[in-house]
C-alpha cells in the first residue's frame, strides 16, 4: 500500500493512495475458439524419450517373442499394447477411459509411429491374461487347513515377466560398473471395491501384491499379485528366486533385505544354502525381521544392562538400543549344512514415563542375519535402509503411476495390469539413469512430467522429415536431444 503525506492548513494528513488491482482479479485475456487447431500439436512433446528408452532397451523383440494373447492377425501387435500401456503410466494415466485422452492427442500418434488403442481394446488386452481355470486348480490344491490360494499364472502373463527379465538383464549390462545387487521385498495392500476383492488384514477389501527390488538400480526385479487374504509370510521363496534369476550376469555381490513376513523357513533355508536351487551360487548376506516368540523375548530380556547399545538419529521421546542375543530357535530354520545364524535384539523404551499406543513403555524386536563381520548398529541400519527403497516403490507404483486403481474384477486381468505398471516403472528408472541429468536421477514420475512429459510441441514436415518444435526451455531441448543420443535403438 502506497501512502502520500501532504501538508495542509499547517497539519499533516494522510491520503491513501487507490489500490492497484491484483492481475488475479482479472477476467482471463481471451476468448477460447471453439474450433480445434488446425497446426499438428502435442502436449505429450516429452513423451517420446519414453518410447524411446521401451525400445532401446529391445522390449518390442521381447514382447514379440514371449507375449502371446492375439488369436488372429488384426488390430494392433502384443508390443504395440504394452508400449501403450507403458505410455499411459508415464503419463500419468490410471483407468482404461484415460487411453482416450491419449489417442485424442493427434501429434503424439505421429510421433511414436502407431495409434494408440482404444479402451475397449486395452480392456480386451487385459482379459486376454486371466485364465479361471488356473483359479479353479490354486483352489484344489490347498490344504484342508488352508483358506487362501495363489494361483500359477497364466502363459501370456508368464511371458510379460519374462520381458520385464530382459529388460533388467540389458539395463544391467549398460550399468556394468553395478557390481552389488540387494534384494528387498515386500507386499502392499490395494484396496478395492471389486465385489471379487477379498478382506485384507487391515480390514478394507482388496488384494496383496509382493515386489522384490534391486536397491541399488531402483528396479523391480520381480511381483506376483496376490488376493487381499493371502498372508504376506505365505511362500515368499517365489518371489525371492524370481528376484534372483532376474539379476544380470554383471553382479557379483549378493545380499537380501526383508519384513517379518519373510521370516519364513523354506526361503531361510534357500539364503543360507550356498548351494541353493534356482539362484546364484555362493554366499548371500541378508537380514530379516523375526516374528517374536516368548522363547525369543525371554531371551532378549536377559540380555545384561551394558551390553546395549544406542543407535540410529537421537530421540527426544523414545531411546533406541541394539544388543546381541544368545538364541538358538526349537524348530532350527537353519539349513543343516549351514554356520548359525546370529540374532540382534532392538529395544525401544520411552522416556518420562510415556506409554506406546498399546500400552508398555518398552518394545522389543530382533533382526536375524549371517553377517556376522558387520558390526550390530551397521547391520540395524543397513536392514532399515529397506524402508527407502521398497516402500518407496510400493508408494510410486500406487500414487505415481496406475498400479493404486486395478481395472477389473478379473484376477488375471489385474496381475497384467500390475506387471505392466512395474514394467513402465522400470523403463522410467532406466530412462533416468541412462540418458536425463544426475540431478533427475531420484525423480518421481509426477516431476517427470511436470519437467519433459507434458511440454507442448508443434509437428511439421520439412524435406519428407517429420520434425518436432518444443515449447521447452533450451536446457531441456538439449537434455532431448542428448537423451536420444544416448538410448540408441538394437541393430
Amino acid at each position: 500500500m502506497v501512502t502520500r503525506k501532504v501538508r495542509c492548513s499547517g497539519t499533516m494528513t494522510d491520503m491513501r493512495k487507490i489500490e492497484k488491482p491484483s492481475p488475479t482479479e482479472s477476467p482471463l485475456l481471451f476468448e477460447l475458439d471453439p474450433k480445434p487447431a488446425e497446426e499438428m500439436l502435442t502436449s505429450w512433446g516429452g513423451i517420446p524419450l519414453v518410447v524411446r528408452a521401451f525400445r532401446s532397451l529391445g522390449l518390442p523383440g521381447s514382447v514379440k517373442q514371449h507375449v502371446v494373447v492375439k488369436e488372429r492377425q488384426r488390430g494392433y501387435d502384443e508390443a504395440t499394447f504394452v508400449e501403450s500401456f507403458v505410455l499411459l503410466n508415464a503419463a500419468g494415466g490410471e483407468c482404461l477411459d484415460d487411453f482416450e485422452h491419449l489417442r485424442a492427442d493427434l501429434g503424439l500418434a505421429e510421433m511414436i509411429g502407431h495409434e494408440i488403442p482404444s479402451s475397449e481394446a486395452a480392456r480386451n488386452f487385459l482379459y486376454a491374461f486371466h485364465e479361471e481355470e488356473k483359479i479353479e486348480q490354486a483352489k484344489q490344491q490347498r490344504l484342508p487347513e488352508q483358506i487362501a490360494y495363489i494361483p500359477a499364472e497364466s502363459e501370456p502373463l508368464a511371458g510379460l515377466g519374462k520381458v520385464n527379465q530382459e529388460l533388467i538383464r540389458r539395463f544391467g549390462e549398460r550399468c556394468p560398473e553395478q557390481k552389488t545387487a540387494t534384494v528387498d521385498q515386500d507386499s502392499t495392500i490395494i484396496e478395492s471395491r471389486n465385489r471379487e476383492a477379498l478382506p485384507t488384514y487391515e480390514g478394507p477389501r482388496g488384494y496383496q501384491p509382493m515386489l522384490a527390488v534391486w536397491a541399488e538400480m531402483d528396479t523391480v526385479l520381480a511381483d506376483e499379485f496376490r488376493d487381499g487374504n493371502v498372508p504376506a509370510q505365505m511362500a515368499p521363496l517365489t518371489v525371492a528366486k524370481a528376484a534372483f534369476a532376474a539379476l544380470p550376469g554383471t553382479v557379483t555381490s549378493y545380499y537380501y533385505r526383508g519384513d517379518s513376513a519373510c521370516h519364513e523357513k523354506e526361503l531361510l533355508h534357500w539364503l543360507a544354502d550356498e548351494k541353493r536351487a534356482g539362484g546364484p551360487q555362493g554366499f548371500i548376506g541378508f537380514a530379516i525381521s523375526v516374528r517374536m516368540s516368548e522363547a525369543l523375548r525371554s531371551a532378549i530380556l536377559e540380555v545384561p544392562e551394558e551390553q546395549w547399545r544406542g543407535y540410529g538419529e537421537s530421540d527426544p521421546q523414545v531411546d533406541r538400543e541394539c544388543a546381541e542375543v544368545v538364541f538358538v530357535p526349537s524348530e532350527r530354520s537353519e539349513h543343516k549344512d549351514s554356520q548359525p545364524l546370529r540374532y540382534i535384539a532392538i529395544r525401544l523404551r520411552q522416556r518420562q514415563g510415556g506409554l506406546f499406543a498399546d500400552g508398555s513403555a518398552v518394545r522389543h524386536f530382533a533382526v536375524l542375519s549371517n553377517l556376522w563381520d558387520w558390526d550390530a548398529v551397521k547391520l540395524i541400519q543397513w536392514h532399515r535402509e529397506k524402508a527407502g527403497t521398497i516402500e518407496r516403490v510400493h508408494d510410486v507404483m500406487k500414487n505415481d503411476l496406475a498400479a493404486g486403481v486395478l481395472p477389473s474384477k478379473y484376477f488375471g486381468a489385474n496381475a497384467a495390469w500390475l506387471r505392466l505398471a512395474v514394467i513402465s516403472y522400470n523403463v522410467l528408472t532406466a530412462l533416468k539413469r541412462l540418458a536425463l541429468p544426475a540431478d533427475l536421477l531420484s525423480a518421481r514420475p509426477k516431476r517427470l512430467r511436470f519437467l519433459i512429459f507434458h511440454a507442448a510441441g508443434r509437428l511439421t514436415h520439412h524435406a519428407r522429415q517429420l520434425r518436432l518444435r518444443l515449447a521447452m526451455a533450451i536446457e531441456g531441448i538439449a537434455w532431448c536431444l542428448e537423451a536420444v543420443q544416448l538410448l540408441p535403438l538394437p541393430t
